[in-house]
């Protein structure tokens, strides 16, 4: 065999191995040995993911807030995920903040669905006071906000991946809107990629009672680990 033939073989041999390992872990963040889930809590490297807390959910005005107010006030939710953002962040949690905004031409798929809704009913427009983060909920120092959500789940066309490897995270807690919405396709996308995630039962909201509680006793359990506010807060220490 020629030495010309020696090297392909050598090339196409490096080319099936680092294809092979694309295969397996794709844009997984972690591989299967690595995978976080189910270790421990530390709050050292979990970042607590709020989504949505903006004022079009969560405000009297807000387009969208006599849909959500059933679910909100049954759990007083907007409450408790205060509280579990302020305990986190002093327990050395990152607090990761992952609003939703639309420009004039940035909807991803405004053909269709829950994002048609937001393009007819110019939900959350960039700049206005119903994108705004609703006063209980705003960033403070050290918080992160996720830059570039404009679909439902928060990690595609977003920095939220980056955040999260960048800062050596591996548990994400979730809280938010919808919560089967885009509470839980983030969720199924942190599951997807090896974090440890957890979702916060009663610190979500969405349009009706029967879809929160299909979500929270149902899907919930199948991509993270749903906890309650109070239990959160129990692994956060005295």
């Amino acid at each position: 065999m020629s030495r010309r033939n020696n090297w392909w073989l050598a090339m196409v041999a490096l080319v099936v191995s680092a294809t092979r390992g694309l295969s397996i872990h794709g844009d997984r963040v972690f591989s299967p040995a690595e995978a976080k889930g189910g270790q421990d809590l530390d709050p050292t490297t979990t970042a607590v993911v709020l989504i949505e807390f903006q004022n079009e959910f969560t405000a009297d005005g807000g387009k969208l807030h006599d849909a959500v107010k059933e679910t909100m006030d049954a759990t007083e939710m907007l409450t408790k995920a205060a509280k579990v953002a302020a305990a986190a962040r002093k327990a050395g949690c990152t607090i990761v903040h992952a609003p939703i905004a639309f420009g004039a031409d940035d909807n991803p798929n405004p053909g269709l669905g829950i994002l048609k809704a937001c393009k007819a009913d110019d939900l959350f427009a960039e700049g206005s006071w119903n994108a705004a983060f609703d006063e209980k909920m705003k960033p403070e120092a050290g918080d992160v906000v996720v830059q570039g959500k404009k679909g439902l789940d928060a990690f595609p066309g977003t920095d939220l991946e980056k955040i999260l490897v960048d800062r050596g995270i591996h548990h994400v807690v979730l809280a938010g809107f919808l919560t089967n919405c885009c509470v839980e396709s983030t969720m199924r996308t942190a599951y997807e990629k090896g974090f440890n995630t957890v979702t916060l039962t009663d610190c979500c909201a969405t349009t009706s009672p029967e879809g929160h509680s299909a979500a929270t006793s149902g899907t919930f359990g199948m991509f993270s680990t749903p906890m309650t506010a109070d239990e959160y807060l129990a692994t956060l220490g005295p």
